[in-house]
């Protein structure tokens, strides 16, 4: 017998194999009898039903449960975007002219109805007093700010602080003395900290300066500073490009130049002298004699 065979035999009865059969034509002592067929001894069975399979272990890939998730909590806010630049009309002012009684009779009731007791925005929360306004209601000329300051809050009169002295000197220079002008703001409450009157605090006091212009009826308005020409123009642009020549507006031309409380923080030569450049100019359109020159500016 082979000995690889005589081997495999002896393993095989470890286990209880008696026989095998043998393939014919295998091996070199391949006869045409066929090998006794294998029979398993009860030892073997034994085995087999003692020792159940045991199921290969495969990995798992089922797809795990989905993770809940809860969405952020709501963040709520008391931030309200800006609104826009309130919108002014433009087309000229066609309402009768009034006379000189019924213009001051109009301002007054303005005044003492409407204006002292207004509360259509937040300003009337912290301010001392309105301030309407003052002038000639004849007016040729009328100067509009931004917004009352301290001391006009005090007072109830617009432009009577520091600003309010270079602006006398300002009118002074231009061959005239206030009594003879009208002087308004946008807004008739100071603004907290002097701070730029908010979108929707000059759209609340719009219709009192529209009030106030319709019965002055000036033939020109200096606006003073940027927020205040920038309302009047409805326009973004920089004091630069907007100052030095004149804009219609309703019919009346209108001056931008710097605001006095500017011009005192930044008392150069070329400031002064662009303001006073800008007051020649007025002077010009009102018919009031030229006599000064740059150095003679305010």
């Amino acid at each position: 017998m082979n000995p690889k065979l005589r081997l495999y035999l002896s393993a095989e009865r470890a286990f209880g194999v008696e026989s095998i059969r043998r393939p014919i034509g295998s091996g070199a002592a391949a006869s045409d009898e066929a090998a006794p067929v294998a029979r398993v001894t009860p030892a073997l069975q034994n085995i087999a039903h003692s020792s159940p399979r045991v199921a290969p272990t495969v990995p798992s890939f089922a797809p795990r449960p989905p993770v809940e998730r809860t969405s952020p909590p709501s963040v709520t806010t008391s931030y309200m975007p800006e609104p826009t630049m309130p919108l002014l009309p433009v087309e000229p002012f066609t309402a009768t002219l009034l006379s000189t009684a019924q213009k001051r009779l109009r301002l007054e009731q303005l005044d003492e109805k409407q204006v002292r007791n207004c509360t259509k925005c937040r300003l009337c929360e912290t301010r001392t007093q309105t301030v309407f306004g003052e002038g000639d209601v004849d007016a040729k000329l009328l100067f509009i700010g931004e917004g009352p300051g301290e001391n006009e809050d005090l007072s109830g009169r617009p432009f009577v602080g520091r600003a309010g002295q270079l602006l006398d000197k300002m009118i002074a220079a231009m061959g005239l003395q206030r009594e003879q002008v009208y002087i308004a703001n946008i807004v008739k409450c100071r603004p907290p900290n002097n701070r730029a009157p908010m979108h929707d605090e000059t759209a609340a006091c719009t219709p009192y300066l529209m009030d106030q212009v319709e019965t002055v009826r000036p033939k020109v308005i200096v606006t003073l500073g940027l927020p205040a020409t920038r309302f009047v123009l409805q326009s973004d642009l920089s004091m630069g490009k907007m100052r030095g020549q004149f804009h219609d507006w309703r019919g009346i031309q209108v001056m931008p130049t710097y605001h006095p409380s500017y011009v005192l923080r930044s008392y150069t030569p070329q400031t002064r002298a662009a303001v006073w450049s800008d007051l020649q100019q007025v002077m010009n359109v009102l018919g009031l004699k030229v006599e000064g020159k740059k150095s003679d500016a305010p």
